[in-house]
């Protein structure tokens, strides 16, 4: 199985390097468990490699995509600095595989979460603020033909994120009832709120908290989390600029480049 869970993350790797979506994992993993092996093996060879964690994504927080995907539980996923832009920054053609956005609320926290079992007190006091967020998910495998270990082993299907810049408390928004839209160039293209994430952000959050302390890589003073989308995830393409209004949190925006820009500018 060691053998399997190494192929599979080379195979993910491969698509990294090349730029080139692979086929799907499943072949190689059975199991969530072998899925979560697969995305530790990765973050090993990343943080091997330099790269810095800022924080965590938490995917499948919608019930009818739980349902689809035939699971009763979210995902989760690592976030790494080099995965954040900033707000209203150009996404080079290409930074993402197969690129979609969606708009969640992120939490950034000021004390760790190492409880084996947190209360949402313990997840509260631990929250510094709250920003609206774009997550840029991705997927290195082909055509987005994803089973559950597919995605986990894709590391929860991730790409890049971007964050406001307007910090608010948690007494300052109700993030359940927050409503929230998605535009393209003004054009309306995904709406929700914050109950769509598994009822509360807060309650995906807690989740992600516990979690992450049983598998021994637990939420830490100054991590970024991505709560999960509040409505659904919308296709990208090269040109399109992207804008998720977040009632009580803000706004935040990304652009994506075009190839033929990249080509000339280089």
């Amino acid at each position: 199985m060691t053998s399997d869970i190494d192929a599979a993350a080379e195979r993910i790797l491969g698509a990294y390097a090349s730029g080139v979506p692979c086929g799907p994992v499943r072949d190689l993993i059975a199991t969530a468990d072998d899925a979560y092996a697969v995305q530790e093996r990765m973050t090993e060879r990343w943080l091997g490699e330099g790269r810095r964690l800022s924080g965590r994504k938490i995917g499948l927080t919608s019930r009818a995509v739980q349902e689809q995907m035939r699971v009763d539980s979210p995902d989760f996923g690592m976030l790494y600095a080099d995965m954040a832009v900033p707000d209203g920054d150009e996404i080079p053609a290409g930074a993402v595989l197969q690129p979609r956005v969606e708009a969640e609320v992120a939490l950034v926290l000021e004390h760790d979460l190492t409880h084996e079992r947190h209360t949402v007190a313990d997840l509260i006091r631990a929250t510094a603020f709250a920003l609206p967020a774009i997550e840029i998910v991705g997927s290195r495998i082909r055509d987005w033909d994803i089973t559950l270990a597919d995605t986990v082993a894709d590391n929860a299907s991730s790409g890049m994120y971007a964050l406001g810049n307007r910090p608010v408390r948690l007494e300052d928004v109700d993030l359940r009832l927050c409503g929230m839209v998605v535009e393209r160039r003004g054009e309306q293209l995904s709406s929700g709120t914050g109950a769509a994430c598994l009822g509360h952000p807060l309650n995906a959050a807690l989740w992600l908290a516990d979690t992450l302390a049983r598998v021994g890589r637990p939420l830490r003073a100054g991590d970024t989390v991505l709560t999960g989308a509040l409505g659904p995830v919308v296709p990208a393409a090269p040109g399109d600029v992207f804008e998720a209004r977040i009632d009580g949190l803000g706004d935040v925006r990304v652009a994506f480049g075009r190839a033929d820009q990249d080509r000339e500018e280089s």
